[in-house]
Parts: structure tokens; sequence; C-alpha cells
């Protein structure tokens, strides 16, 4: 008989680095997100926590965009086990009979929706670098 505890033991710093992995976010940006005191290094001591400060924990949930609780609660165990008990191979194909799933991927479709989001980001990256220039001729100025 496997032994079960009630109170498994969760390490909410290596959750929040999973979440801020799965969420494709760097340690970087997340520092920047939670204020000046806040760097790189100062984010990897936090993933190393087990416990972390409720505080700090719902600014990163807010960050990040998740509940605090889901980094407090998430057990990497149950969740793959969840995992390989819901994807099964089916070795007799009784699973797939007669599927044939149909891909409409239009090339030339994706091709122009990347030409308009590199438009769009260019000119984004073309208004804030006039912004800057701008702070830095109005700190100049001052000077």
């Amino acid at each position: 008989m496997p032994h079960t505890t009630s109170n498994p033991k969760i390490h909410e710093g290596r959750n929040l680095k999973r979440f801020r992995e799965m969420l494709q976010i760097k340690q970087d940006f997340l520092a920047f997100e939670l204020g000046e005191d806040w760097n790189q290094q100062k984010i990897s001591l936090l993933e190393q926590k087990e416990r972390i400060d409720s505080n700090i924990l719902e600014q990163v949930a807010a960050i990040l965009k998740i509940p605090a609780d889901a980094i407090r609660n998430f057990d990497e165990e149950k969740a793959m086990n969840i995992i390989s008990n819901t994807f099964q191979e089916f070795h007799d194909q009784s699973g797939g009979v007669n599927f044939q799933p149909t891909y409409n991927v239009n090339p030339v479709e994706k091709w122009i929706e990347a030409l308009e989001e590199n438009k769009r980001l260019n000119a984004e990256l073309l208004k804030a670098k006039d912004e800057t220039i701008r702070a830095l001729e109005k700190l100049i100025g001052h000077i």
C-alpha cells in the first residue's frame, strides 16, 4: 500500500519558476515589473524558497496573470498523473477509428499576418525611440 500524506510538501518557489517558464517570462522581466528593489538574482533566490511571503506571491501572481493559489497549491506529481491518465496511447487504434484530422493552414495568410505584426512592432519601436529622444532633449535642455 503506497504511503500518501494529507499535507504534501509544496515548494512555492519551484512552482513560481514552473509557471514563469510555462508563460515564457524571463526573470529580468519579472524583476522589472516588481520594481526597483528587484533584480534577476533576487528572483532566482525567490524561486529557491520553499515558502514565499504572501504579499510578494500576490504581486507575482498578478504580473503572471494567474491566481496566487495556483502557485501555492500546484503539485507537479499530481499534474503529471492527470496528464498520463488523460493522454493514453492506443496501440490497437480503437481510439482513433476513422479519425482523419483536417489542417487548414494557409501559409500565405500566415506570412501576411507576420508581416503586419512586424509593421506594428516596428511602428511601436519608432514611437518609443522618438519618445526617448524627446525625453533626452528635454533633459539636456534643463542642464
